[in-house]
């Protein structure tokens, strides 16, 4: 790994390596030691001096998930520092890094220093991968991408965890998408690539713990960058949507327990309630995007926010019972806008996207409203009822959708997850 961050293994060596890793898999030693390796192929962030806990939450991708704007100046303003590093959209999955640089001016560039920095004065920073940051996997995200050997678990684990680690946590959340809009649809993989890094976090000394949550359907109603970014600010100011904020409060619960700033969920649901109510979520948020170079007057007025050109409604062609919003079809539509990327390189239009407020399960009447599409122009509009045509389903009755939270995975083991826990 060491030669590869450095260029004197070639590529082709390492698909090689790659693709024996997809089909054969590693053993728990081996994945410690591929994490060790692009962990130990950069620099760290030294945060011991903070005298904070350091906890951040991560994400295995999903539409519509804003959850991370939300939780990072939530959790901040909750007293535990929050060093969230976060990566670009690519394929059918929405990235922070792309919504949060729809705020004009936003800089998620910030090398280690700023953002010790930043730590230092807000509790929390919301930045990419750094060159100085695991190199290795950097490169290697890259060629798995063009190699199809994305969806292997150790490499998906090592990657994540290499990551996570060089930033000097305390602790670590872990929101595991499930379903069918996730990289990892089925519920075993998912369990498994929970406990996978849950035994790496073991063995370097970091508690994680991980929630499996729902992506049968978008989360939330906007699904888009710059929209995304709106329903954020209305979700800290307490006026987001309510899957959004049970999952946000689910996970930030976990956090603020690791970060020793929470005798239990109870406790640290109650401190982010008050946290919101009282506007100091909404004013870190401000304060993190004033730090880091983005317009802090989107929180008071989302309108600054990038608009798009066309706005139109999508209406139910009959009557019946909303079976099912496909977040697969509806990321990949986004990308069909100019919302997102098919290759790294691809610049995107932060302003296009969907709102949805439609569910699986609601009883609708002909021409009643299911969505809104944003897009640029008329072709786009046109794409996107397309879009929404195949996916959104409707018909005389309908399946029940997954459990928005259906485990809670701690070193100890797997835990079904109940209403007694929200």
């Amino acid at each position: 790994m060491n030669q590869y961050a450095v260029g004197e293994v070639p590529d082709y060596q390492m698909a090689a390596l790659a693709m024996a890793i997809c089909f054969v898999g590693l053993e728990r030693e081996e994945i410690g030691s591929l994490t060790d390796a692009m962990l130990h192929s950069g620099a760290t962030l030294d945060l011991d001096h903070l005298h904070l806990g350091r906890v951040d939450k991560h994400s295995t991708g999903g539409v519509g998930d804003k959850v991370s704007l939300v939780l990072a100046p939530l959790v901040a303003a909750c007293g535990v520092a929050v060093p969230m590093m976060s990566g670009r959209g690519l394929g059918h999955t929405g990235g922070t890094l792309d919504k949060l640089e729809s705020i004009p001016g936003f800089r998620t560039d910030l090398s280690l220093a700023q953002a010790t920095r930043q730590l230092e004065s807000l509790g929390c920073a919301l930045i990419g991968q750094t060159r100085e940051i695991a190199p290795a996997d950097r490169k290697l995200y890259a060629l798995r991408d063009a190699t199809a050997t994305v969806e292997s678990i150790p490499l998906i684990a090592a990657s994540i965890m290499s990551k996570k680690l060089a930033e000097g946590l305390t602790g670590l959340v872990l929101d595991v998408k499930r379903g069918s809009g996730a990289f990892l649809p089925e519920l075993d993989r998912g369990l498994t690539l929970a406990r996978t890094m849950i035994e790496l976090g073991a063995d370097h000394g970091c508690p994680v713990v991980a929630l499996l949550t729902a992506m049968d359907r978008p989360l939330g109603r906007a699904c888009g960058n710059a929209i995304e970014v709106e329903e954020s600010i209305m979700a800290l100011r307490g006026e987001g949507p309510a899957d959004l904020m049970q999952v946000t409060y689910a996970l930030g619960a976990e956090m603020l327990v690791l970060g020793g700033v929470a005798t239990d969920r109870d406790d640290a649901r109650r401190r982010m309630e008050v946290a919101i109510s009282s506007g100091r979520a909404a004013a870190r948020f401000q304060q993190i995007i004033e730090a880091q170079g983005g317009d802090p007057a989107v929180v008071d007025d989302p309108s600054r926010l990038p608009e798009a050109a066309e706005v139109e409604l999508f209406t139910a062609g009959r009557d019946g019972v909303v079976a099912q919003v496909e977040p697969r079809t509806i990321g990949r539509g986004i990308t069909a806008l100019g919302g997102g990327r098919t290759r790294v390189a691809d610049t995107i239009d932060p302003s296009v996207g969907f709102v949805i407020t439609a569910r699986p399960g609601d009883v609708v009447c002909a021409g009643e409203p299911l969505a809104t599409i944003f897009a640029r122009d008329a072709a786009g509009v046109a794409s996107g009822r397309a879009t929404l045509l195949e996916a959104i389903r409707i018909a005389d009755d309908a399946e029940p959708p997954l459990p928005l939270i259906s485990h809670r995975v701690t070193e100890a083991g797997a835990q079904r997850w109940t209403d007694d826990d929200c």
